[in-house]
C-alpha cells in the first residue's frame, strides 16, 4: 500500500493568502481617518482627530506591508502589468515608491524626534509604520519589474 501525495496548500500558497488581509486593514485604516476628518469640527469626546489618523497611518502601514507578501510572479491588472514590463515606466515607479517610503520614514523620525506635543509624536511614528510599510512594497515592486521586464526575460512563443 502507497502513501497518497498530501493534497493541500503549500507555505508558498499560505503565506500569499495572508497577504489578502491587505483589504480589511485598508479600509479600516480608511474608516480611521474618515472618523478624524469628522472629528476635526466636534467638541464631544472620543477618539482625538490626530489619534484616529495615527491609527490610520499604522493600520495602512501594515496593510502595505502585507502586500509585499503577494508573488511578485504575477501582476494584479493590466496597468500594473504595462508598467512593470516597460523598463522607463518600472524605473520611475521605483523611483517614485522610493521617494514615498524614505520620504515616510525620514518625516517620521524627525517629527517623532523633534516634536514636544505628544499627539503629533503618535502621528510620526504613525507615518514611520506607512513608511516602512512602502518600503516593503518598494521591495516587491522591485522583484516584479525584474521578473516582467520585456527587455530582460524571453517572451513566450518567440525563440532566441
Amino acid at each position: 500500500m502507497t502513501a497518497a501525495p498530501r493534497r493541500g496548500m503549500s507555505a508558498r500558497n499560505v503565506y500569499q493568502a495572508l497577504s489578502y488581509l491587505q483589504y480589511p486593514l485598508l479600509l479600516t485604516a480608511l474608516g480611521y481617518v474618515t472618523l478624524g476628518a469628522i472629528g476635526l469640527g466636534s467638541g464631544r469626546g472620543g477618539l482625538h482627530p490626530l489619534d484616529a489618523w495615527n491609527y490610520g497611518l499604522l493600520y495602512a502601514g501594515i496593510a502595505i506591508g502585507l502586500s509585499s507578501m503577494q508573488d511578485p510572479r504575477r501582476t494584479q491588472n493590466a496597468l500594473s502589468r504595462r508598467v512593470w514590463q516597460h523598463p522607463g515606466k518600472g524605473r520611475w515607479m521605483l523611483a517614485l515608491l522610493a521617494f514615498y517610503a524614505f520620504g515616510a520614514m525620514g518625516g517620521g523620525l524627525a517629527g517623532a524626534y523633534f516634536s514636544a506635543f505628544t499627539p503629533m509624536h503618535q502621528l510620526s511614528l504613525g507615518l514611520l509604520a506607512l513608511g516602512l510599510g512602502l518600503l516593503g512594497l518598494l521591495k516587491t515592486a522591485m522583484e516584479m519589474r525584474e521578473h516582467h521586464r520585456l527587455d530582460r526575460s524571453p517572451q513566450p512563443g518567440v525563440a532566441s
